[in-house]
């Protein structure tokens, strides 16, 4: 059935009650007050700020910009829905956009779908009218209809009323003639006759059947879209036979087009080749325990935990210099990711992570670096499960986007870790709606990602293209947009398993406690070091996580090799202690450090003596304490300090001068530029961190000393930023305003409309202009205030306030004196005081307005 014959098969319902609304501001004006709060909910936008009635709510709902967003957040049967009436005449009926969507063959699915479907796009103010005259808002027809330069989301040409506009009325007459038509002086009827042949099926089935078989091989082509087609100056007997039959009409010397009409026959009266009224079921890849995927997701929260601290402990004195630009430099995240022995792109997702935190950021100086900040020791302190919490919190609301990083910004620079352009403002929507679709899933079940990713697509389908167009304006053009909330989700799985959110690809049960965690809550911690407080949520989460950790412990393993075995996660103190003293070897399920003459060398350095160092490793290992060992330690302890260094710019002395003589007779001496002042002091041309580094890699143990003589204690965990804020999500909009602004705005907004619509009574020798202020006099205007007053009435004013902001304003007036009336302001809805002479006008308000 083609759309002329729904046309005029379509049941217009008779109306009973008010008139249908001719306007989209009518439409709203007949809303309840739900209604407008379920709009201005959805479409945040129109509340910034609150319009003054509703026909400038009205304006504001149709202007690009937020058609475009509300748009943008349609899923795609609403989108096929507004697509399909954007090819259909203007009004359209209900019936026929069942047609357009169905097609002939009918389909239950979508005429269970589509009611609701309709009623979600009236409620949003997109399409408005009853069901016998449904309108799409003229700004979103003009994005999603077809033209040259945007061709429709649907594949459909311009309709033969449209392709024949500027063609010439003889050769219109010539293509009725080939079709078979009557002939017509009028070109449109000539038109009308050849739109109500593409429209009637049985004739058209006649007309095609005497087509050429190359001739519907040529429309099979351009039937689903792009309807344009190239031709040449001496275009093929088919396409001659289509185009003297109107089936293909020209747009340009070039080019021609399928009609809308008959691509609509050929398709079977669909507009879309799969409408999709329902969402996709989300697969399941495989099925895991419970148990098990809590166990995995718990052992990868463990080793985030860990990895964060691995990370900024390493940057104790500071980590690697502030880009000019912003950012940190290519080689230090290459350097960062050795350390740490993972891929680049997770080192900058572990960087990105502890900055969201707030916990590291830099240290503003001159000569800019990062470093922890003070919030990091406050981290430390906290229980495992807490400290995870702290990190996967803030990353729910992270607009930046570590995947970003390597790729190029539209300047085509290189984007670079802790830099900036990496806030991408849908990002925190997609990471909490992937967790959502993954909670869906009976526990256990990891989603299969196609699916999961198909799911996102028809939830947001514009989404995509509108976060790489800008944050206003999207992609209606044929090419295919870069699709940014795949990316996002693919984005978010993998680091979900890299937290633990996820154990296996299943969502595990401490995450689907903390998703309870609205987004507003997930805030990051202060920079200060204090932090929020929990979420009862996040403390859930937290106490379910917390039986699934290994206990920490506070002893190891020595061993005769010069290592010591961890058996799991080491207390704070032991842990701090060991990493000086000893070296990681490897990690694990249980870590190894191993003794170094330089590690130990360094746990000298840092104050501790032999017999400090001997007592500390028997209070913590389980075994007696392994003599290389002992020795290591003591043989170390006697050379450290017998060198000392101090600033002359530097200086050595000792008081065996044999050693200097054995110094100064190295060659490898040569660059620090010694020489002997005194059998126990040698001079250096170096700065005295050179000359240490220099006769440390010769294999001496030096201490550095003071002006006083004494040994310097050099610790490595001193250094830390000033308190620092963690980056602040960008929005995506305007937040979603709550119900008590959503009750205010509804107020002011019909009590606005009362007064730019109420009826007024007019004196009869000076009317008033529609939309104009009441012009009175002085005398007149107190005289009716007054009155007003003694009988308890209302009255319409005009009013110009002390910047010069004229007003129409409903008041009940109570009290007249001083030059000043006070009343009850309906339009704000709240008692005013006014001053006279700034009223430039009163009237009556009609009988049946009172």
């Amino acid at each position: 059935m083609g759309i002329g014959e729904l046309d005029r098969e379509a049941h217009v319902p008779e109306v009973t009650g008010a008139a249908a609304p001719r306007t989209l501001a009518e439409a709203l004006r007949a809303r309840g007050d739900e209604g407008l709060a379920a709009l201005l909910r959805a479409r945040p936008d129109l509340l910034n700020p609150v319009p003054n009635d509703l026909t400038q709510l009205a304006t504001r709902a149709g202007t690009r910009g937020s058609v475009v967003r509300a748009l943008e957040r349609l899923d795609r049967f609403a989108l096929q829905a507004a697509e399909a009436l954007a090819v259909a005449p203007d009004p359209a009926p209900y019936p026929l956009l069942l047609g357009l969507l169905t097609g002939d063959e009918g389909d239950p699915g979508i005429e269970a779908a589509l009611p609701d479907t309709v009623g979600l796009l009236r409620e949003q103010a997109l399409v408005w009218g009853d069901d016998d005259r449904l309108r799409l808002v003229r700004t979103a027809r003009e994005l999603l209809a077809p033209s040259p330069q945007h061709p429709s989301p649907t594949g459909l040409g311009p309709t033969v009323a449209e392709a024949t506009s500027g063609m010439s009325p003889g050769r219109v007459q010539e293509i009725i003639a080939a079709a078979g038509l009557p002939t017509t002086h009028d070109p449109v009827s000539a038109v009308a006759l050849l739109t109500g042949l593409f429209t009637d099926r049985s004739r058209m089935e006649a007309l095609l059947d005497t087509a050429p078989p190359e001739a519907l091989t040529v429309l099979d082509r351009l039937v689903w879209g792009p309807p344009y087609g190239e031709v040449t100056a001496s275009p093929a007997p088919p396409v001659r036979w289509l185009r003297d039959r109107g089936l293909l009409l020209p747009v340009s010397a070039r080019t021609m087009v399928l009609p809308r009409e008959v691509a609509l026959h050929l398709r079977g009266g669909r507009a879309h080749r799969t409408p999709e009224p329902y969402a996709p079921e989300i697969g399941v890849e495989r099925d895991y325990r419970p148990q098990a995927v809590d166990a995995a997701a718990a052992g990868q929260a463990q080793l985030a935990v860990a990895t964060a601290e691995e990370l900024l402990k390493s940057w104790d004195r500071g980590g690697p210099p502030v880009l000019r630009a912003g950012g940190m430099a290519v080689r230090d995240l290459r350097r960062l990711a050795v350390a740490l022995d993972v891929p680049e792109e997770t080192a900058a997702f572990w960087l990105e992570l502890c900055l969201g935190a707030g916990l590291l950021a830099s240290d503003g100086e001159a000569d800019e670096r990062y470093a922890p900040t003070p919030a990091y020791d406050a981290w430390l302190d906290l229980p495992p499960a807490e400290r995870w919490v702290r990190l996967v919190a803030p990353w729910l609301t992270a607009t930046r986007t570590a995947g970003l990083v390597g790729g190029q910004d539209a300047k085509g620079r290189t984007l670079s870790v802790l830099g900036p352009d990496l806030d991408r403002a849908p990002a925190p929507e997609v990471r909490h709606r992937v967790l959502v679709l993954l909670a869906t899933l009976p526990p256990g079940a990891a989603a299969d990602q196609g699916t999961l990713l198909a799911r996102l697509r028809w939830e947001r389908p514009l989404r995509g293209a509108a976060a790489v167009a800008g944050p206003d304006e999207a992609q209606w053009s044929g090419g295919a947009p870069m699709d940014l909330r795949s990316r996002l989700a693919r984005w978010t799985l993998a680091e979900a398993e890299l937290l633990g959110l996820t154990g296996r690809g299943a969502l595990s049960g401490p995450a689907r406690a903390l998703l309870n965690l609205p987004l507003a809550e997930a805030a990051p911690a202060d920079g200060d070091g204090g932090g929020v407080e929990l979420s009862v949520a996040a403390g859930r989460a937290a106490t379910l996580l917390a039986p699934l950790l290994p206990e920490t412990v506070d002893e190891v393993l020595l061993q005769a090799d010069l290592t010591a075995v961890a058996p799991g996660p080491l207390r704070r103190p032991l842990a701090d202690a060991l990493a000086v003293l000893a070296d990681v070897e490897s990690k694990g399920g249980a870590t190894v450090y191993r003794f170094t003459p330089g590690s130990v060398r360094r746990a000298l350095d840092a104050g501790r003596s032999a017999s400090d160092l001997h007592e500390f490793l028997r209070a913590h290992s389980r075994t007696p304490v392994p003599q290389p060992l002992s020795y290591l330690v003591d043989d170390v302890a006697r050379r450290h300090g017998h060198l000392r260094v101090g600033a002359a710019s530097a200086y050595v002395r000792c008081d065996d001068d044999a050693v200097l003589g054995e110094i100064l007779a190295d060659r490898r001496s040569a660059a620090l530029g010694l020489r002997r002042l005194a059998p126990t002091v040698l001079a250096a041309q170096t700065d005295p961190a050179s000359l240490l580094d220099g006769l440390r890699s010769m294999g001496y143990a030096p201490a550095a000393e003071s002006a006083a003589g004494d040994v310097l204690v050099t610790r490595a965990d001193t250094y830390r930023t000033g308190p620092r804020t963690a980056p602040v999500p960008v929005p995506d909009g305007p937040p979603s305003p709550d119900a008590t602004l959503l009750g205010a705005a509804v107020r002011l907004i019909r009590a606005g409309d009362r007064a730019a619509t109420v009826v007024r009574k007019e004196p009869a020798a000076s009317p008033t202009a529609p939309g104009a202020l009441p012009r009175t006099s002085a005398a007149e205007t107190l005289a009716t205030v007054q009155a007003a007053a003694m009988t308890g009435s209302a009255v319409w004013i005009g009013y110009v306030n002390a910047e010069g902001a004229a007003s129409q304003r409903v008041i009940a007036p109570v009290r007249v004196e001083g030059g000043f009336v006070t009343g009850y302001d309906h339009t704000a809805d709240e008692v005013r005081t006014y001053p006279l002479h700034r009223i430039t006008g009163v009237a009556e308000l009609a009988d049946d307005q009172v």
